[in-house]
């Protein structure tokens, strides 16, 4: 859940409305702080979201478990589930609710299944190499919910009426933080989790909106219980990157990649973005880098096929780390997002005439496997002949380089990348990929949303 809620026909993004709202602002200059040090783990990983209600015709649990296998054969090894409590039903959304307002965090919603068929499916992640991180809606609640015994954990009038979080969010009420007890109540129910399924982290919804000295408690004491727990923030707000979060959304960015590719932004406004990211969060910063979530529609509906796995192409060999949001692997186009997002919509699992994008993204991570230059945190931008259409990096460690090239338009460009040294450079075989004539380095051929990698060793 996001404001993109909020900003139907007025934004392009949430990311948009966060990014320059006062909540995602606030705070003190943090440019000058390090970060805490993130799980290894995380940091060389690949996070793959789940809807259960929509990643099976079942729409429960055992519909995930049963799919474990071909989600790991993808290279996935991080599983990110969407809420699997109890949804309200005073005030609800839709046929089924939206997962983000919830009646018990301590339940398993009936239509998914039993606590035991959760931890089956954290079981066999784990044997299987995999992490699970929950989804955790820390500001809200649904209307019905177990919590209202207790006024004092609800943001309230003066009259001492619940209020929703902000006047669009019907279907949630508010959670106070100034309520001691409230934070003991949401840090016990985080370590229940833990406790009873095992689960290596939390997702945290709206984390901006929730107070920073609540998050650093809760990385305080979660810590005990698995010293390698790790947080996500749905957010873009520095501050979190300190002492709380192990990682953010790259909402930034994901603007900018709506602005170039919908809306013809030149693509130097993705170095733009990058620089201005490096400037703003704590030195050691790590962000999720995403096209496709829950809370878009589709990046394929976006941006178009070429478009969509042009973005990805970015993603996965930007610093950082790719997320992959179920169906993407496939091209499904289902509607996502308010108001999919309280109905059940099953993804197309063999939709016709789509291209085949389950090895593309296979290789990608193959690729972001086998070298770790693709998994540390430099990233060095280099000019080229189109700054407007085309973007080029390099990726390097001391033993290996990889260029980048991205051709962000839907015309064919011939371009020029401004490096000395292009001895030895090979272009990497994607399958499923159909590379056009490049020519020799450092000028290249790239047909229209066609993209390049080539990789040397490092010369002695």
């Amino acid at each position: 859940m996001n404001f993109h809620r909020l900003t139907k026909g007025l934004l392009p993004l949430a990311a948009a409305l966060v990014l320059f709202s006062p909540s995602a602002k606030a705070g003190a200059d943090v440019s000058g702080a390090t970060t805490r040090t993130s799980p290894d783990w995380l940091r060389s990983g690949v996070i793959y979201e789940i809807f259960p209600r929509d990643f099976s015709p079942p729409g429960n649990l055992n519909g995930v478990t049963a799919r474990l296998d071909e989600v790991k054969n993808l290279g996935v090894t991080i599983l990110w589930i969407m809420p699997i409590q109890p949804i309200g039903e005073k005030f609800r959304k839709g046929e089924f609710g939206s997962p983000y307002s919830i009646k018990d965090f301590y339940a398993v919603d009936p239509n998914y299944g039993t606590l035991d068929d959760f931890k089956k499916l954290v079981a066999g992640a784990h044997q299987r190499g995999m992490k699970v991180i929950m989804d955790l809606v820390a500001n809200h609640t649904a209307w019905d919910s177990v919590m209202m015994a207790h006024p004092d954990f609800y943001k309230q009038t003066a009259q001492g009426h619940v209020i929703p979080p902000v006047p669009e969010w019907t279907d949630v009420a508010g959670l106070n933080y100034t309520s001691p007890a409230l934070r003991e109540y949401m840090i016990a129910m985080m370590k229940y989790w833990i406790k009873e399924a095992d689960v290596d982290g939390f997702r945290c919804d709206v984390a901006y909106m929730v107070p920073t000295d609540f998050w650093e408690q809760v990385r305080d004491e979660l810590t005990k219980v698995k010293p390698d727990i790790m947080l996500l923030a749905e957010a873009s707000k520095p501050e979190l990157l300190v002492k709380a979060f192990d990682i953010d959304y790259d909402w930034p960015l994901l603007h900018t990649m709506d602005k170039v590719l919908i809306d013809g932004a030149p693509t130097a406004d993705i170095r733009r973005s990058w620089e201005d990211s490096r400037l703003r969060f704590p030195k050691g910063a790590l962000h999720m880098r995403v096209s496709d979530d829950h809370d878009e529609a589709r990046a394929v509906a976006r941006y178009g096929f070429n478009g969509a796995l042009a973005a990805s192409a970015l993603m996965f060999t930007l610093d950082g780390v790719p997320l992959i949001y179920n169906g993407m692997e496939v091209g499904d186009a289902t509607e996502s997002g308010d108001p999919a997002l309280f109905d059940k919509l099953n993804i197309f699992w063999h939709p016709k005439g789509r291209p085949q994008l389950r090895s593309i993204y296979h290789d990608l991570i193959q690729l972001r496997n086998q070298y770790a230059a693709l998994r540390n945190s430099r990233v060095d931008w280099l000019h080229n002949s189109d700054e407007t259409r085309l973007v080029t990096f390099l990726r390097a460690d001391d033993k290996d380089e990889l260029l980048i090239t991205i051709n962000f338009s839907n015309r064919p460009l011939t371009g020029k990348v401004d490096l000395k040294n292009v001895d030895g450079f090979v272009p990497v075989e994607i399958s499923g990929v159909q590379s056009s004539n490049g020519g020799p380095l450092p000028m290249f051929h790239l047909n229209g949303f066609e993209w390049r990698i080539y990789h040397r060793v490092v010369p002695k």
